[in-house]
C-alpha cells in the first residue's frame, strides 16, 4: 500500500471547530474516548502557547492530528510537550506523522523553546522507533500517577 502514497500531498494547518468530529475519532484509534464537545472546548481555548494541528489530505481530509503546549517549568529550560499525535491507520508509515512533528518544532521554536518533549506508551513500539528516527531519544523511564478527585 505505501507504493500508492508516494507522492502524497500533506498539508499541516492549525485545527478548525469543523474538524471536532474526525480529531475525535482518530482519538479512539488510540483508545483515547474523547468526545466531539470535548474537542470543540479544547479548540476554543486555545491559546499562543497551546495548539493542535491537523494533516489534511486531498479527496481523504484529516488524516492525522498532533497537540502540543509550551511548558516553562522551575526544573528546566522552557520547552514543548506533545499532548499527542495520531495518524490513520492506512496512512501510517507514509511521512504524515513526520509532517505533523516537524509542524510542531517549527512552532516550538517560534515560541523560544529549546526542546521538544512527548511520552509514549511502553507497548507502542512501532511509535518508538519512529520517534527516534526522528531525532527523539528517551531521557528517562517513569510512572505516570493520578489521583481522582
Amino acid at each position: 500500500m505505501q507504493s500508492s502514497f508516494e507522492r502524497l500531498e500533506v498539508n499541516v494547518r492549525e485545527a478548525l471547530a469543523s474538524d471536532a468530529r474526525r480529531i475525535a475519532a482518530l482519538a479512539l484509534q488510540l483508545g483515547y474516548d474523547v468526545t466531539i464537545a470535548h474537542v470543540e472546548t479544547f479548540l476554543a481555548a486555545r491559546t499562543n502557547e497551546r495548539e493542535l494541528f491537523v494533516a489534511v489530505v486531498p479527496r481523504a481530509g484529516v488524516v492525522g492530528w498532533i497537540g502540543a503546549h509550551a511548558s516553562a517549568p522551575l526544573t528546566a529550560a522552557k520547552h514543548a510537550v506533545v499532548d499527542g499525535l495520531v495518524v490513520e491507520d492506512e496512512y501510517r508509515g507514509v511521512r504524515v506523522g513526520e509532517a505533523l512533528l516537524q509542524r510542531v518544532e517549527a512552532w516550538a521554536r517560534a515560541r523560544e523553546c529549546t526542546a521538544v518533549r512527548l511520552r509514549a506508551n511502553v507497548v507502542r513500539e512501532r511509535a518508538h522507533e519512529f520517534y527516534r528516527r526522528h531525532g527523539y531519544a528517551v531521557l528517562k523511564t517513569q510512572h505516570l500517577f493520578a489521583k481522582s478527585l
